[in-house]
Order: C-alpha cells, then sequence, then structure tokens
C-alpha cells in the first residue's frame, strides 16, 4: 500500500525535522549551559550569546548540512548559512534587548525562549533557503 505522506514530501519534513531537532538539542543544550555558567562568573549576556551563538553555528554547519538535510551543494551554501544565522542572531539579540534591557525579564529565561524561537527560524531557513532541494524540470511535462 501507498504512504500518502510520502507522496506530499510530509515523511521527509518529520524525518528532516526530527534531526533537526537532535542536532539543536544537543548543540543549544550545552550551549546554554555554557551560558548560564558564563553569565554567572558576571559576563554581560549579550557577550556572552554573541560568543556562544558564532561557536554553536560553526559546529551546527556540519551537522545539519550532512545529517539533517544531506545537501552535497558548494559554497552557495555556505554563504546562505551565514546569513541565515546572521538574521537569527539578529532575532537573538533582538529578543535580549527588548525583554532583558528594555522590560527587565530575567536574562535566564529570554535566552531560553530565544533559543526556541530562533531553532524555529533556522529551521525554516534552513530547509527553504540554505540547503535546498534543487528542482528538476521534467522535459515534455507541461
Amino acid at each position: 500500500m501507498n504512504n500518502p505522506f510520502r507522496a506530499v514530501g510530509v515523511e521527509s519534513h518529520v524525518g528532516e525535522l526530527a534531526r533537526f531537532g537532535v542536532v539543536g538539542l544537543a548543540s543549544n543544550l550545552f550551549g546554554y549551559l555554557v551560558y548560564l555558567l558564563i553569565t554567572y562568573w558576571g559576563i554581560e549576556p549579550k557577550r556572552t550569546m554573541t560568543l556562544l551563538y558564532a561557536m554553536g553555528a560553526g559546529i551546527g554547519y556540519f551537522g545539519n548540512r550532512q545529517w539533517t538535510f544531506a545537501h552535497k551543494g558548494g559554497l552557495g551554501a555556505g554563504v546562505r548559512y551565514l546569513v541565515a544565522h546572521l538574521f537569527g542572531y539578529l532575532i537573538n539579540l533582538l529578543l535580549l534587548l527588548t525583554f532583558v534591557d528594555g522590560l527587565g525579564y530575567s536574562h535566564q529565561w529570554v535566552q531560553a525562549v530565544a533559543i526556541l524561537i530562533v531553532a524555529g527560524f533556522l529551521f525554516s531557513a534552513f530547509k527553504y533557503f540554505v540547503f535546498r532541494k534543487a528542482v528538476i524540470a521534467h522535459q515534455g511535462e507541461v
């Protein structure tokens, strides 16, 4: 019997989302614990986030390119990855500026929520912009 989800690509999306979650959970859990430790030592939260964001993005590139999306593209994907992460970083920074500096919320909670928000943005950006699948046109089809 044919799987109706496979025909519309749902099975592929779910698998990619699950693999993205594993890569993200591993890197973000470790990164968040390091964030808490470094800010506990007195380093300012936005500086700490900037340092850890850059490190996490570098590590995440290989896991997401090879395992999550099985992308075989060249240098263009790396450039698009940097662009996506630039926007992800800006979202994270704006959340800290708004909710910590502007509204006085605890940076620990804001950063925890920011990780989830940025992860949602990055999954979409990676899937449809960074590691997008090549569209192959079939000759003779209308």
